[in-house]
């Protein structure tokens, strides 16, 4: 039986769970998902069920602050939401946070990209600081953020964690964004990057988004009242809420006994970055992402790589699980038969990775069981979202080939990707990726199959619903909207003011 938390006020309490062995090590991470409820009865329940929904956006930490409309408390934890949040927990959070409508939840699933996958790093972070107590929730990955930490551990303030997040409490308690009629705002002109954000006060939650839009964030209305805001809409379904629109990039939204209020902190003249890695590989495919949905954009994918890339073959497979939906549309678009070769393995997760290279081999068997009777003697063609290392595709093609396929043809639904990424995915570094610095005949080569196809920048463009120049493409073209090399902070205080305040 699990045992009952004790939840503090001021701070988070902080649980462990054994890794999960539904926990895949994949080549390729989401930052996180966020998630807030206010005014409605079960606030912490319903901030819950939206975390499950969203787990695949993080399954390192994950955890819950609440508040009755005067105090704030929190559980976070290392671990998938149902190991973090067990049924004592959610009924110790919600008796804190009551039936009433007056009071609310934020919740927060994590992946690490800044920071590490630590005990201290998971969120929401939750402190006091001059204005009173807060809580925070953050997706994305701020490029700026170690300079702001150094002028501020120059100043003489102490971090509790290694996580990015933390300069936006530095920030907000700031003096000089405490002297600023919105010290929100006026703390939030000073960050670089990707942030889709929750903040819980003990009063109301406020939700933004970073000026260029790189993670998604929605606005819903629950049923009976109330209001949510969530990385995706699979999690408004979940509960019920009907979706209202997209918070805006560069927008504050405030949700509190008044209803909802909006405000910006930064002007409409930012071009968008919306991350197109969205569509092809992170978001729940139920959900609508940047105003599109996501199973349709990637059945859209596969259609488009079927026209630039068609191929003799028996049938087309998908890789799962990220390769169905474009798998579809590869084979609808094609003629060619859709047939499942692969059946995955949803108990083996990164606790039976090995360090010695047959058992790393015998992990990926495990994962993946390749159906012989299917593939052998057959021309398959095989669709994936994308090839990050190469080193699991490569082993996935090896089962493929030793399973009896006669010619292997894969196919990508998104262009090589060449650079990292750093705004919220961890990709790896730039001469781990397969595609940096080689052609594709030589990717080809080394991961042994018949014939490679990536689908061109161009074509994956054309299967947005919003104008090319709306979305960020930097993984494939190493154009990046801000420079990661050259972060600023604008004038964030004096450094006398910070000593006065350290």
């Amino acid at each position: 039986m699990s045992r009952r938390v004790q939840l503090p006020v001021l701070t988070n309490s902080s649980r462990h769970a054994a890794p999960s062995a539904a926990h895949d090590s994949y080549e390729k991470k989401e930052k996180c998902g966020v998630v807030g409820v206010w005014g409605a009865d079960h606030a912490a329940r319903l901030t819950y069920l939206a975390m499950y929904a969203q787990q695949h956006r993080g399954q390192e930490s994950a955890g819950i602050a609440v508040s009755d409309g005067e105090q704030l408390r929190g559980v976070t934890g290392m671990g998938l939401v149902p190991e973090i949040i067990d049924p004592d927990v959610l009924e110790d959070l919600q008796a804190h946070a009551g039936d009433s409508r007056m009071g609310g939840a934020i919740g927060h699933n994590r992946y690490a990209t800044a920071g590490g996958s630590l005990a201290c790093n998971a969120q929401p972070l939750l402190t006091a600081y001059v204005g009173g107590q807060v809580a925070l929730g953050h997706n994305g990955n701020l490029i700026n953020a170690e300079l702001l930490r150094h002028h501020f551990e120059q100043a003489g303030h102490l971090f509790q964690t290694t996580s990015d997040t933390e300069v936006i409490i530095h920030l907000l308690a700031s003096p000089l964004q405490q002297k600023s009629p919105d010290p929100l705002a006026a703390a939030l002109r000073h960050l670089q990057g990707a942030f889709s954000l929750v903040f819980l006060f003990p009063d109301r939650i406020e939700a933004a988004r970073d000026p260029w839009g790189w993670r998604p964030l929605v606005l819903g209305m629950l049923p009976g009242g109330g209001h949510i805001v969530a990385s995706e809409t699979v999690a408004l379904d979940v509960v019920g809420a009907t979706l209202v629109r997209e918070i805006e990039p560069g927008e504050i939204v405030t949700i509190s006994a008044r209803g909802i209020e909006s405000r910006r902190f930064a002007g409409v003249e930012t071009p968008a970055a919306h991350c197109v890695f969205e569509h092809v590989y992170f978001a729940n495919p139920a959900s609508n992402v940047f105003g599109q949905n996501v199973q349709a954009a990637r059945e859209a994918l596969g259609a488009r790589l079927a026209k630039e890339a068609p191929v003799a073959a028996d049938f087309v497979m998908p890789m799962p699980d990220s390769g169905r939906s474009a798998a579809a549309g590869y084979a609808q678009a094609s003629g060619l038969a859709y047939r499942e070769g692969i059946v995955p393995n949803r108990y083996v997760g990164r606790t039976f990775i090995k360090p010695t290279q047959t058992e790393r081999i015998a992990a990926v068997r495990l994962k993946l069981n390749v159906i012989a009777d299917i593939v052998r003697g057959k021309r398959v063609v095989v669709v994936d979202d994308s090839i990050v290392r190469g080193t699991t595709t490569k082993a996935k093609m090896d089962q493929i080939r030793q399973a009896g396929a006669k010619e292997i043809h894969l196919r990508i639904s998104c262009p090589p990707i060449r650079h990292p990424c750093y705004f919220g995915v961890d990709f790896a570094t730039r001469d781990q990726l397969i595609a940096h610095g080689k052609s594709i005949e030589d990717v080809r080569k080394f991961l042994g199959v018949d014939s490679l196809h990536y689908l061109s920048l161009e074509g994956m463009l054309a299967c947005m619903n919003r104008p090319a120049k709306s979305y960020c493409t930097a993984c494939y073209t190493g154009d990046y909207r801000l420079d990661p090399e050259k972060p600023v902070i604008g004038e964030v205080m004096e450094n006398e003011q910070l000593k006065m305040f350290g």
